[in-house]
């Protein structure tokens, strides 16, 4: 592979203008590709087998007019007081224009909504104000009733006794004769209008009980707030919202935007709101840091322009053919900004590893066109073994089964994949258009050599310190690093998953004040309903549909966590009823998280004939948060595995790849425990934008782990590879882990920085599920460049001594030798030299400078 680079970088420079057309036709085609067939990404998560998907196909089936997305939308007058009449005219009029926008299948009229809840909360009161006039007027005839019967009683006693006193033939007892028939007669026909009168008002009190229980399911359930300030409505589409193009969703804001000049205030859930742009202030922010840290180590803006260039390249390169194929699949919002985040990082970092040992080479005195081919086949080497583990890392998500994550990775591997290409063709070939402007005048003079190009004698370099105080006191370094990263990490014990909502946009959002004040006029639950759909073996009749809705409302009403049961929907056939479940809190908290699970194990206990499934974004946000959980062991075994056997072909050690592996989980858990403290607890949540805390993005540790393993395996290449390198040149393995050290600490510290100042970047992006991620690699990609690869690796290398490199002969003789320091190429370059002799390629720039392959 060092020998093919070598060839590779040499060609390259040699036809330096022909390879920067070549990538610049390879951006234009791909340009003009994404431009012809693109289109916009969305926000869908789609999982295949997922019970809420599965519900939502259900229901459109059976009850289409309740399928489809939503849209909440809430209103408010910034004037004092309630809604004006004038503002109530405007209002409808918006909503008018909604119900004409493509796509919008109906539109929620929230005062007349009000009004309903209300009608039916006072039909109730009145009903039941009339049954108790009834019942008084009821309870009268039975009263009197009573008093008849009782006279009756009284009239037939007189006449027996009349009539046993032989006084039968009275004037009296003639009387009571003729007037006990009528009275029986009349006492009957009262019972009877009594029982009549009875009956229907048992059947009042029955339907009236009926709305008493439909009213007590929907409890405090309001769509304007108490003083009529505020309203809350919902714009039903034929489709998913995150399906709908960006023309049609940004034409809903557009029609809203006239009420402002009524004194209302529109505001629109994240999802209506939800951005398409890639780049933000703040990955501008980064990237201009990043440029700085360049231009520090680097002297000159020529030099430190040729990463960025190369990063930017493959980031296009990655990206634009990405945007070009999703012509043939959809791509997640969040696909192209990983990709972005990565292939910016690793691309500058790769070329500045190629830069910093041409400009080694070039100070030792290497010939300019040889020490390009020399940079590309050893630097770029590594350059190629690092991007492939970042690639088995990314390409590993694939094992999830989970298609956002594989299309997650498999873009930013591809974006990886070109970057690396950029870095070992691009950066040969601008290196020899900038020839000596590579290192700056004060560079040449510091190494000891005249503006003209020849050698005096110069001042003696400087060497790091650090790895002496870390060799000199290996236990103390292990100890105190391992306990600093541990106590960084605690915060991680508390992770909870979960994937965000409107309160975690950013506190100037729309869509951050329409959730406040949703949850301050209608309850937190308000945020995130739930829709439960029961399925009946056997359709019911008309007249049991209410009995049956208020039977499985109120089951589902004692459950824990449950605010208000709304029926919503029953199909034509009445074989599927439809509910709408509000919970008391919002929808990332535990509470919310907990019934979600008991109404799966509702399903079971309903009834006889009976099933309940349950969707809506609530749902599908924890089925999916608790899937991409389930699939991270599988994937982490899968990368570890792979890697381990990657480093163990380079390192060709048993022990460097564990030490490596070792050190990545403590960064892992470091990057964990930070993002818990800011984005879970809210710590320094002012500073870094954090709105309100809340669970962490469930895609997190699994990108996390991903993406920080491939990058911590390239500081351990970087650093260790100089290790290897010095022992296996004879020195003894102690000292080979200072001189290693010392060859390539200064890299790694300007890539960490580089790294950290893009990543860093992404913590203030417009699209707040990056968030996280970005906080997540700047603190594991400082923790990992510092305290890991420069404090307790060369610690722990050096208390292993010759046991750091021991492997067993069966093993070395079966992995491949990837020949990551160009040894290979040292021999064929010398064996070349040898058979040449004076005609040889690479002659040494001054005279007296020793062989070039040397410097390898």
């Amino acid at each position: 592979m060092a020998t093919f680079l070598y060839r590779l970088g040499r060609l390259t420079a040699r036809h330096a203008w022909r390879t920067i057309a070549v990538w610049a036709l390879v951006l234009g085609v791909l340009g003009g590709l994404m431009a012809a067939f693109s289109t916009p990404p969305t926000s869908q998560i789609t999982i295949p087998g997922a019970q809420f998907q599965q519900v939502i196909d259900d229901l459109g089936q059976e009850i289409p007019a309740s399928s489809g997305g939503i849209a909440t939308i809430t209103i408010e007058n910034e004037r004092a007081g309630a809604f004006t009449p004038a503002q109530r005219t405007a209002i409808d009029q918006t909503l008018a224009q909604w119900e004409k926008a493509p796509h919008v299948q109906s539109v929620m009229n929230p005062f007349e909504q009000q009004a309903r809840l209300d009608d039916g909360a006072a039909k109730v009161r009145d009903g039941q104000a009339q049954i108790d006039k009834q019942q008084a007027e009821l309870d009268k005839g039975h009263d009197f009733l009573r008093l008849a019967t009782r006279d009756l009683a009284t009239a037939r006693a007189d006449l027996a006794e009349l009539e046993r006193a032989g006084q039968g033939d009275s004037a009296k007892a003639q009387e009571l004769r003729a007037q006990i028939p009528n009275r029986a007669q009349g006492n009957a026909d009262l019972k009877a209008q009594l029982d009549s009168g009875d009956a229907k008002i048992a059947q009042a009190r029955a339907q009236v009980q009926q709305g008493q229980r439909m009213l007590d399911l929907s409890d405090g359930l309001r769509f304007v707030s108490k003083d009529g300030s505020t309203a809350m409505l919902q714009i039903q589409f034929d489709q998913s919202v995150s399906q709908l193009s960006p023309e049609v969703r940004a034409h809903v804001p557009e029609i809203g935007a006239a009420l402002a000049d009524d004194g209302v205030r529109v505001d629109y859930n994240a999802d209506i709101l939800q951005t398409r742009s890639l780049i933000g202030v703040g990955e501008i922010v980064g990237f201009v840091i990043a440029g700085i840290v360049l231009l520090l180590m680097l002297g000159t803006l020529v030099a430190a322009g040729l990463p960025l260039l190369v990063g930017l390249v493959g980031v296009g390169v990655g990206i634009v053919g990405a945007m070009a194929a999703t012509a043939f699949f959809d791509m997640n919002s969040m696909t192209p900004a990983l990709a972005l985040m990565l292939g910016l990082a690793v691309g500058i970092d790769y070329a500045l590893f190629i830069v910093n040992r041409h400009r080694q080479q070039l100070l030792g005195g290497v010939e300019l066109q040889h020490s390009i081919g020399l940079a590309t086949g050893t630097a770029g080497n590594a350059v190629v073994v690092a991007g492939t583990t970042v690639v088995i890392a990314l390409a590993a998500l694939t094992v999830s089964g989970l298609p956002i994550l594989a299309q997650m990775g498999l873009v930013a591997a591809g974006t990886v994949v070109a970057t690396v290409l950029v870095a070992i063709t691009l950066t040969p070939a601008v290196l020899s258009l900038m020839g000596r402007r590579v290192l700056s005048k004060r560079a040449w003079a510091k190494a000891g050599y005249a503006a003209d190009g020849g050698k005096h004698a110069g001042s003696p370099r400087a060497r790091g310190r650090w790895v002496e105080v870390v060799t000199d006191r290996p236990w103390l370094a292990i100890v105190g690093t391992v306990a600093l990263i541990a106590l960084l990490a605690l915060p991680a014990l508390s992770l909870r998953l979960g994937l965000p909502d409107g309160s975690s946009e950013p506190k100037d959002s729309s869509a951050f004040h329409s959730y406040v004040t949703i949850e301050d006029n209608f309850g937190p639950g308000a945020n995130g309903p739930i829709v439960a759909v029961v399925s009946l073996d056997d359709p019911i009749s008309q007249a049991e549909v209410t009995p049956t809705q208020l039977r499985v409302g109120e089951q589902l009403a004692d459950l824990d966590g449950v605010r208000q049961v709304v029926p919503f929907g029953v199909s034509a056939d009445r074989d599927t009823l439809a509910f709408q479940v509000v919970p008391t809190e919002g929808p990332t908290s535990q509470r919310t998280v907990d019934l979600v699970h008991n109404l799966d194990e509702l399903g079971s206990d309903l009834g006889q004939g009976e099933s309940l499934g349950i969707t809506g974004q609530t749902v599908a946000n924890i089925e999916i948060s608790e899937r991409l959980a389930s699939a991270l062991p599988l994937y982490v075994l899968l990368v570890v595995g792979l890697s381990l056997l990657l480093l163990m072909a380079v390192f060709r050690s048993v022990l460097v790849p564990l030490v490596a592996t070792g050190g990545f989980l403590l960064s892992v858990a470091a990057a964990f425990g930070a993002v818990v403290a800011v984005y879970q607890w809210g710590w320094l949540g002012d500073l870094l934008g954090v709105s309100r805390p809340g669970p962490i993005m469930p895609f997190f540790p699994t990108l996390l782990i991903g993406v920080l393993f491939g990058l911590a395996m390239d500081y351990q290449m970087f650093l260790v590879s100089g290790m290897h390198e010095a022992r296996a040149h004879g020195e003894e393995s102690r000292r080979a882990v200072r001189t290693g050290f010392r060859q390539g600490y200064k890299v790694v510290v300007a890539a960490a920085a580089i790294m950290i100042s893009v990543f860093a970047g992404f913590v203030f992006a417009h699209l707040t599920m990056i968030r996280p991620i970005g906080l997540g690699l700047a603190i594991g990609v400082a923790v990992d460049a510092f305290l890991v690869r420069m404090t307790l690796i060369p610690a722990v290398m050096h208390l292993l001594g010759d046991k750091a490199w021991w492997i067993p002969r069966w093993l070395d003789r079966l992995l491949p030798n990837l020949d990551i320091e160009g040894t290979g190429l040292t021999r064929h370059l010398a064996r070349t030299e040898s058979e040449r002799g004076d005609d040889s390629e690479g002659e040494p720039a001054t005279a007296g400078d020793r062989p070039a392959y040397e410097t390898v």
